[in-house]
């Protein structure tokens, strides 16, 4: 093993052994080099004042070489700040900006015990997630999700880690947050002694978050599991955070996770992606908590080894203009207007679907957030209602088993909703009777 890994490897065994224990074998053998290209191009961008022969870009005129049909584009930005690579954990002024803005948004962060991670910039969302996969997931481990959740959970820690996927009913048969059988799939690991939760909320494909009761419940479930001496990588994939329409948690679980037990890792991944509605930027970050500050610097590294042997780093560009974003006066003001719009549709759809106007053709999982929500279909197959819905309406929907039905209210307009649920509805009349 390289003695850079062995000593990253040292400092948690002795700083936080549980989290040792979480690591892959890749998680234990992954490091960033401190010797070679960058760290040598490091230093000779600090002293190298006459020439620097070491970076792999061009250069002309004192700035990066770049087209002039590229720049005219982008003539609001310095060409030093779009053409350059970006370092491995990112550009340094957007991880303090995305932390400030964390900590504003989680206000029980700053009461915690533990330390926070400055957030490291990942390729989005999904790259975040496959860096907690490739750090802490080993073949069989159990990655304990609910029932109804984001196909590419299989893809990122079953198909690629060779991980097991466990479920629990997302509702319980209250129509809450199942909490109970959260607990029961982690207790049922025990002999394993190991087990990753990934809490998704606002929930992908149903457009749900527990109300403030349920994330304890959550919480003391997983405590409960932790005491049991399961250790326990938790991670917050909070992909849609913010767009909290009704009574509803306002804070990620990461907030509660963060100190709950040393044998609970809190892993937060979210991003600008559909917070800030830049899906195509590709910008996402992972931030860690722990009692350790040496721990959370051994994480980072590991998490940069990650990066460094995958992506090398992210794009430079759209961390500049989500930075540019962030530091805007008018972000604040433009974030609250398009929550509104989006709020506005939710209720609409809502409205709509308690009018009676659909008797109980329509039935659907509760929704309270983010861009979805799901219809329940109970005698027709929803695959059968989606291919009716494209073909004679050429309108697209979501097939999610035998029953379900995913409708993104988040790209269609509000006047426009009442058509749709007309066409679903008479899709659904249309398939029952064939």
């Amino acid at each position: 093993m390289n003695p850079l890994a062995q000593q990253l490897n040292e400092t948690l065994q002795q700083e936080s052994p549980a989290v040792y224990d979480m690591l892959s074998n890749l998680g234990k053998a992954i490091y960033f080099p401190k010797e070679g290209i960058l760290s040598q191009s490091a230093e000779a961008k600090a002293k190298a004042k006459k020439y620097n022969a070491t970076i792999g870009i061009a250069t002309e005129n004192g700035v990066p070489m770049h087209l002039k049909v590229i720049q005219d584009t982008l003539s609001a930005y310095n060409p030093k700040d779009i053409y350059e690579y970006a370092p491995p954990a990112g550009k340094p002024e957007l991880r303090s900006a995305w932390r400030d803005k964390m900590l504003k948004d989680n206000p029980s962060l700053e009461s915690i015990s533990a330390e926070i991670s400055t957030p490291i910039v990942t390729n989005a969302l999904t790259h975040g997630l496959s860096i907690v996969a490739d750090l802490f997931a080993e073949a069989g481990d159990p990655v304990i999700i609910p029932d109804k959740n984001w196909e590419n959970y299989e893809l990122t820690f079953g198909i690629r880690r060779n991980a097991q996927i466990v479920e629990y009913p997302l509702y319980n048969e209250q129509m809450r947050f199942n909490s109970e059988g959260l607990k029961q799939a982690l207790l049922a690991q025990k002999s394993k002694g190991k087990a990753i939760v990934i809490l998704n909320f606002p929930n992908n494909p149903t457009g749900y978050t527990p109300d403030v009761q349920d994330g304890a419940a959550i919480v003391a479930a997983i405590k409960e599991a932790a005491e049991q001496g399961i250790k326990i990588v938790a991670v917050t994939d909070d992909a849609y955070f913010g767009l909290f329409f009704e009574d509803s948690m306002q804070e990620s679980l990461f907030s509660k996770l963060a100190d709950t037990h040393s044998n609970v890792l809190a892993v937060k991944v979210d991003g600008a992606t559909k917070e800030e509605y830049v899906w195509g930027f590709r910008v996402g970050f992972i931030t860690y908590a722990s009692s350790s500050k040496a721990a959370l610097a051994a994480l980072e590294q590991k998490t940069l080894g990650i990066i460094r042997a995958t992506i090398s780093s992210g794009p430079h560009p759209s961390q500049t203009f989500v930075l540019h974003a962030l530091q805007s006066p008018q972000f604040e003001a433009q974030k609250a207007e398009k929550f509104n719009i989006m709020k506005q549709r939710a209720n609409i759809v809502k409205d709509l679907l308690d009018s009676g106007r659909y008797g109980d053709t329509l039935q659907y999982y509760p929704f309270n957030s983010g861009y979805f929500m799901c219809l329940r279909l109970s005698d027709v197959s929803a695959e059968a209602v989606r291919q009716h819905l494209l073909e004679h309406y050429g309108i697209g929907t979501i097939a999610l088993g035998q029953t379900d039905l995913r409708v993104a209210f988040s790209c269609i307009e509000a006047e426009q909703l009442e058509e749709l649920f007309d066409c679903i509805y008479q899709s659904v009349q249309a398939v029952s009777q064939q």
